[in-house]
């Protein structure tokens, strides 16, 4: 039975995932899985395992409020037994192809219909649920149940993927709090260049003091205001690091730094898409764990 512990099968799995990026063959009598983002692309596979083909739309590397999807792959949302997605105004390019989808009758998995979402502003919801292990275990508990409603699909396996990845989540979980747990109180602020951190700062008792674009997309533009005030709050908190996403040039991280007049590192993290496989960040595994390591050691005086 299929059982993912090391690193070199996490990563040969991530790549198996992401190669449907550039469309999978569909020439199988396993049930179809087609998912936007390749971090949710790498959770359904895990679970999924053998026990149907999962096509990842996103490439690796890509940012997930920009991301387009080929006419190919439009096409063959419709015909796919599961449709998973965001659902939290994430994926802003392709939801109407898969409203569409949907509308035809093609069944669909919305990550965010299982987890307690939080909002970045009041009315609009905080899609970056996976900055947060306990909430992936949520969205693993019902693609399980869903999964298991598909026709044909081996139950067996999909159970037992599933089980395994809640007990790497829970490890994960656990590795976190405790690198958290060893910064002081007065380190504990973010700083980062779009709002992406809620629901890690919720569960890790952080405190986002800011970004530079202030909302939950990097499609959106920051302005002379928005930047002034977020340079008062960076002086005024005395934050010594801001966190710059790994799909968007931090340059606008460097002039923040530079035009607000004081000392601070940019550190670049992997929040918004995986990265290559064999590259950090290449599994959502792999990716918090970077992540976690870079946080603490940017914060850690």
């Amino acid at each position: 039975m299929r059982r993912r512990a090391s690193a070199v099968a996490i990563t040969a799995a991530a790549g198996l995932a992401l190669a449907g990026c550039s469309g999978a063959s569909a020439d199988t009598d396993a049930p179809q899985i087609m998912v936007t983002t390749n971090i949710l692309g790498d959770i359904t596979t895990e679970v999924v395992g053998d026990a149907a083909e999962v096509t990842t739309l996103m490439k690796p590397n890509a940012d997930p409020h920009s991301f387009e999807m080929s006419a190919h792959d439009a096409g063959r949302l419709a015909d796919a037994d599961l449709i998973v997605s965001n659902g939290l105004g994430l994926e802003e390019q392709v939801e109407q192809h898969l409203v569409t989808s949907e509308a035809d009758g093609a069944p669909r998995f919305i990550a965010g219909d299982h987890i307690d979402v939080l909002d970045y502003a009041p009315g609009s919801p905080d899609p970056h649920f996976w900055t947060d292990p306990a909430r992936v275990i949520d969205v693993v508990d019902a693609l399980e149940e869903r999964l298991l409603e598909i026709d044909g699909i081996d139950a067996a396996e999909v159970e037992d993927g599933a089980d395994a990845y809640r007990e790497e989540l829970t490890t994960l979980d656990a590795e976190m709090t405790e690198s958290f747990a060893a910064l002081a109180a007065d380190r504990r602020a973010l700083v980062t260049n779009h709002h992406v951190f809620g629901y890690l700062a919720e569960r890790f008792d952080f405190e986002v003091v800011g970004a530079a674009v202030p909302g939950g997309t990097t499609l959106a533009s920051p302005s002379a205001a928005d930047l002034e005030e977020l340079a008062t709050a960076i002086t005024d908190s005395g934050v010594p690091v801001i966190f710059a996403e790994s799909s968007q040039p931090d340059r606008l991280m460097q002039v923040l730094a530079s035009e607000a007049g004081i000392e601070v590192e940019v550190v670049e993290l992997f929040t918004e898409s995986l990265t290559e496989p064999g590259e950090p960040g290449s599994t959502y595994l792999s990716m918090m764990r970077e992540n976690t390591q870079r946080i603490a050691d940017g914060l850690t005086p």
